[in-house]
């Protein structure tokens, strides 16, 4: 928020607390200053009467507004109702930061991730993207069975992917290729030595990234894979002869 409009928010918030929990006083102090979405969102991010809450919730033109309506669920005083209310009208981009903020509410926070999942199918490719980077592990975990490399690519980088919920998307029979290759391919992943054993047992992964494994394993392991009848067969031979 620009620096100028500190004050402007000092102002409105005053005003409001001193309007208190009266809806007309309230009406009245928003017809007479007239506030736009930057000044509304500034005073949203304090500690506001709840009925203006309310009343923004339910009062057009506000109550259409998507972005200030996020405004209010992040607001630190909003009751538990009305945000499971406003949390499905939200942008995608919302819900997501709601999901990740600890200061909400965990069931709203939990409503925000069920909502993104289903709106997942809808999204283009760009918004997947985007989501990937920032959501949080609920909402990864589809996301790293996308058969785009670039949405699987973008879950790698999300500081948000922790290495069990990773190697649960590697074991899976239908782990997409394109993840199974983004691994193989971050620095960041691809060191880590129970990602090396995973990829070298998933026989989805191809030939030469699993026998590429097999070097870094140490001889239990490598006795394991040699033995073990579902993996490719080829890199089940390496094994033994390593």
């Amino acid at each position: 928020m620009p620096e100028q409009a500190g004050p402007a928010v000092d102002q409105l918030f005053a005003e409001l607390l001193k309007a208190g929990e009266s809806i007309p006083a309230l009406r009245e102090v928003l017809r007479r200053r007239a506030p736009d979405d930057l000044l509304l969102l500034g005073v949203l991010r304090r500690a506001v009467p709840l009925r203006l809450l309310e009343f923004l919730a339910s009062t057009a033109p506000w109550s259409e507004n998507a972005r200030l309506l996020a405004g209010i669920v992040l607001n630190p005083r909003l009751p538990r109702p009305l945000g499971l209310r406003l949390v499905a009208n939200l942008y995608w981009r919302d819900q997501a930061e709601i999901a990740a903020r600890l200061q909400v509410s965990a069931p709203i926070r939990l409503r925000a991730e069920d909502l993104l999942k289903q709106r997942l199918p809808d999204l283009r490719l760009g918004e997947r993207i985007a989501l990937a980077k920032i959501a949080t592990p609920p909402v990864l975990a589809p996301l790293l069975t996308d058969p785009d490399p670039r949405v699987a690519e973008a879950c790698l980088v999300n500081p948000r992917l922790r290495e069990p919920e990773l190697l649960l998307a590697l074991k899976s029979d239908t782990v997409p290729r394109a993840l199974v290759e983004a691994v193989a391919s971050s620095t960041h992943w691809r060191e880590r030595y129970a990602v090396r054993l995973t990829l070298a047992r998933q026989p989805r992964t191809p030939v030469a990234i699993a026998l590429g494994q097999l070097r870094h394993l140490v001889l239990r392991d490598l006795r394991s894979l040699a033995e073990d009848k579902g993996v490719l067969p080829l890199v089940g031979v390496a094994a033994q002869r390593l």
